[in-house]
């Protein structure tokens, strides 16, 4: 996951979220009891495709193997509480089904924003990619509340269309 750092401009924040938060189109979001204030922000998400370490800029695109639409979900009081100590987001974001996502799209490098090569090659100094990752690029827009019984809908005109239910 990669979120735009506000503070520090010059380098991606970044942070996991385990396979057990991935929730496929039509599901439900499972907001825990003691929950009140979750939010999704919807994202652009790359699929990648092979493995490998420092991809540079040039090749990234090279390592997709797709796109889609996810949320990401974070629990609001957890994360302020989180973030004032210092702990990693994981606790706030890395929740059972935290992670919808849309289908997978075939690559299209024409539309693509010229961040993600970047941030894939980011990314590959830090860790190994390896096949099935997933990268969602964080976003200021497309965010908001989320509440029990809602239904969310997200998606891009004549592309993508989600659609998640949220309940405690």
């Amino acid at each position: 996951m990669v979120e735009e750092q506000r503070i520090f401009k010059q380098e991606p924040l970044l942070f996991l979220k385990p396979t057990s938060s991935n929730l496929a189109n039509g599901g439900t979001i499972e907001i825990p009891a003691s929950m009140e204030h979750l939010w999704y922000e919807a994202e652009l998400t790359v699929f990648i495709g092979k493995k490998d370490r420092d991809v540079s800029e040039s090749e990234a695109l090279d390592y997709v193997v797709g796109y889609a639409l996810g949320l990401d979900m974070t629990a609001k009081e957890l994360q302020a509480t989180i973030k004032a100590a210092g702990l990693p987001w994981l606790l706030a974001k890395g929740l059972d089904t935290f992670k919808p996502i849309s289908e997978m799209k075939g690559p299209t490098k024409s539309d693509m924003i010229l961040k993600v090569p970047y941030l894939i090659s980011h990314i590959s100094t830090i860790t190994t990619l390896v096949e099935g990752d997933v990268i969602l690029i964080g976003t200021s827009e497309g965010i908001g509340p989320v509440k029990p019984g809602q239904k969310i809908t997200a998606g891009i005109a004549g592309l993508i269309d989600n659609h998640f239910d949220a309940e405690k």
